[in-house]
């Protein structure tokens, strides 16, 4: 007989990748320092790097990329 905890865990298994995670979580944020970041537009830029500059209110691309998708 399976006790209470012993079931709970036998139902559900959990692996997370934290390390991958925390980069999908920083891949359109820029480190201010001190433990702070800011959001950034979520478009690369014709050398394929990601666009420093900071997306409209409300929408995830700045003002040049807004309306290339």
């Amino acid at each position: 007989m399976l006790t209470r905890s012993q079931y709970k865990s036998s139902l559900f298994e959990v692996n997370i990748d934290f390390d991958e995670a925390s980069i999908a979580w920083k891949d359109n944020k820029k480190l201010n320092g001190n433990g702070t970041y800011k959001y950034c537009c979520i478009q690369k830029t014709k050398e394929g790097k990601p666009c420093p500059r900071k997306p409209l209110s409300g929408c995830d691309f700045c003002k040049i990329h807004k309306n290339i998708k």
